[in-house]
Formats: structure tokens, sequence, C-alpha cells
């Protein structure tokens, strides 16, 4: 009888915050330097609101023509949070993902984020 892989096995730890009032532009340097395609968005209340990507920058503010200076990436996040535990199986995360079309899932331990997994770990996790 084999293990099933945890999400806490696989996710990126303690990822980065950016909070909803940070400027889009500010956001993207953050994106560039850290190499990531998407960041965790907390709330002046320090809870999560969601997660912003490069996507939503490239298509809710460049592409309609937005300042990326004057748009805060509180704007960009939107609609129901979906996320996973840090003991959920990985197939749970994937099946999470699909049927919520996402890539990205966060990790919450109660009320507290401990990590990011996206589809690329879980893949990586399945074999």
């Amino acid at each position: 009888m084999t293990t099933s892989t945890k999400v806490r096995d696989i996710m990126t730890s303690d990822p980065k915050f950016v909070d909803t009032s940070e400027a889009v532009s500010e956001v993207a340097r953050i994106m560039a330097r850290s190499n990531v395609g998407a960041l965790p968005v907390r709330g002046e209340d320090n809870r999560l609101k969601g997660i912003v990507t490069d996507r939503d920058i490239v298509v809710k503010v460049l592409a309609e023509g937005k300042d990326p200076m004057a748009v805060h990436v509180g704007e960009l996040v939107e609609g129901e949070l979906h996320t996973v535990r840090p003991d959920a199986d990985v197939e749970e995360a994937l099946e999470q993902m699909s049927r919520h079309h996402v890539r990205r899932l966060p990790v919450m331990d109660g009320p507290e984020l401990v990590g990011i997994v996206s589809e690329v770990d879980a893949a990586r996790g399945r074999s």
C-alpha cells in the first residue's frame, strides 16, 4: 500500500504577499524580480483576498489601456477564493483546480496562508 503525496510536500512554502493597496506596476516588478507569475493578495485586515496573476495584469489593466501605476492590485482580485489544506492529497488539489478552472491554489492552515500549490507542482507530485 502506498501513501499519497500531500500538498504540504509539494507546495511553495511561505509565499510573498502583496497588499490590496499596492500599485499594479509595483506588483509586476515584484513578480519579475521573484520570477513568479502569481502572488497572493492580502487585505488591510491581513486576510487573504485572492491571487493576482501576470495574466490578470495584462488582460485587466494593460489590454484595457489602464494606467498600471494608478490601478491597485485589490481591484483585480474578484470572485470566490478557492483554497486547499496542507494535509490534502495532491489529487484533491488537482481536482479543485480542474473544477474551478484555476492553475494555483493558496494552501491555508486555518486562517493562515502557508503556501501556494500550482498545477505543475501537483503534476510533479503525482509521479
